[in-house]
């Protein structure tokens, strides 16, 4: 049993109460549930109470000295924020391409010379297990530090199984070994690798009757996603590979409509996707599908910031009842970034969303997202106590004071791994 905490007398505390079964839409997205001079007690990595300080000092006063109090006056605490779309599980960086496309190179063009998802793709096959898991570790510590408590891991830069498998194991070892809890996504569809451009039917065949049934044997995934886009995989071989996916008990991912209008959208809705990311081309039609069948649009403002690309239109996809994760995109080609309080300011600041919006869509709606608004993404009783506490003191000023790392300290699973800024290296991270 770990021992009780009390977090006390937040400026703010932002609870998100309601929004457990089912992500919010339109105006929900605003209703914060705040409460002022708010506190939380956890026992045993589980929220017990939560309400003003008054109350829960009325309410466990006979229990004080038993707990490890944190001061959280003149601070904003939320729920530890979730980042629902990360490759996190790579090899090298593509600094040099960054300097291609200031100087005018496209996405497309850059991978279709041997870069982007290509080149990341030839040195994780030549990382070892090891290697891969130390570099990818180090890039949980530093979401950490930035108030993350829950990622999303894909596969995807490998493309054969031995690579996608080496993959796969690693993340597993990473949400066993981290604080983080890390969610496992197969991507084996996120590209046409070179051996098969003249018969990327054949490789489909290869996804479909090899590599989704084994991920799905050795219990290495969740869900299953896919790159919709012209010139990788069309709509109708998307398709054939999500539904391989939920035949094996995988759910459906999607990457859609990110550089065309390609229907990516009306796919995801059609397969019943758990989530459709980028969207930065979705059609109204989409939109509108999506938002009937309550498929969560995960957006991804980093990347289009990077890529110099208009941004989602995340207003628009809100009045239309969408429901609006976000997520930082981490990867090394097109958002190499861990700062989900950054894509937080994007999203105000370039999709048109407001602060209290952002807090929405960076915890209970990309809980939803990756299945877990049940478990984390808001701060109620019977859920883990997973906690982000910023030196700032309303959720406004979190959003207005941009490009900064607000937080402060970090409660994982009812433990203190980060604080004052700092990551707590000699705690001894337990999971239950």
């Amino acid at each position: 049993m770990s021992k009780a905490i009390f977090i006390r007398n937040a400026s703010q505390l932002v609870t998100l109460k309601g929004g457990s079964t089912a992500p919010l839409v339109k105006g929900a997205m605003s209703e914060l549930g705040i409460i002022e001079n708010g506190s939380i007690w956890a026992e045993d990595g589980v929220i017990q109470a939560v309400g003003t300080d008054a109350e829960l000092l009325k309410k466990y006063k006979d229990r004080l000295e038993e707990a490890s109090v944190i001061d959280a006056s003149g601070k904003l605490v939320t729920p530890g924020l979730v980042d629902p779309h990360t490759h996190l599980v790579f090899a090298g960086s593509r600094e040099q391409e960054f300097n291609m496309r200031l100087q005018g190179a496209t996405y497309m063009e850059i991978m279709n010379s041997g870069g982007g998802i290509h080149a990341t793709t030839r040195v994780t096959k030549q990382a070892s297990h090891e290697e891969l898991f130390q570099e990818s570790y180090e890039r949980l510590n530093q979401f950490l530090r930035h108030g993350v408590t829950t990622v999303e891991a894909k596969s995807g830069y490998g493309m054969e199984w031995a690579t996608e498998l080496k993959q796969l194991e690693v993340v597993k070892e990473l949400n066993e070994k981290h604080a983080i809890d890390v969610v496992p996504t197969f991507m084996g569809a996120h590209a046409v690798p070179k051996e098969f451009k003249e018969n990327p039917e054949a490789f489909v065949v290869l996804l479909m009757e090899e590599m989704i049934p084994k991920v799905a044997e050795l219990e290495l995934a969740e869900f299953n996603d896919v790159f919709c886009e012209k010139g990788v995989f069309t709509p109708e071989q998307s398709k054939q590979i999500l539904e391989a996916g939920k035949h094996h008990g995988l759910i459906p991912k999607i990457h859609a409509d990110e550089i065309e209008p390609y229907e990516g959208a009306e796919l995801a809705a059609e397969v019943g996707a758990i989530s459709a990311d980028h969207l930065l081309k979705a059609s109204e039609k989409g939109m509108k599908a999506m938002a009937e069948k309550g498929v969560v649009g995960v957006l991804l403002p980093g990347t289009a910031y990077f890529l110099m690309a208009e941004s989602a239109n995340g207003r628009k996809m809100i009045d239309l009842g969408v429901p609006v994760a976000l997520s930082t995109d981490c990867n090394p080609g097109s958002s190499p970034t861990v700062s989900m309080p950054f894509i937080m300011n994007l999203g105000c600041l370039k999709m048109g969303m407001t602060p209290a919006e952002v807090i929405s869509a960076a915890t209970i709606n990309a809980a939803h997202a990756i299945n877990r608004g049940k478990e984390i993404g808001s701060l109620e009783i019977g859920k883990k106590a997973d906690v982000t506490v910023f030196n700032v003191e309303n959720y406004m000023k979190l959003q207005y004071s941009y490009g900064v790392n607000h937080t402060d300290t970090v409660i994982k699973n009812g433990q203190v791994v980060v604080r004052g800024g700092q990551l707590l290296e000699e705690l001894s991270f337990s999971k239950n």
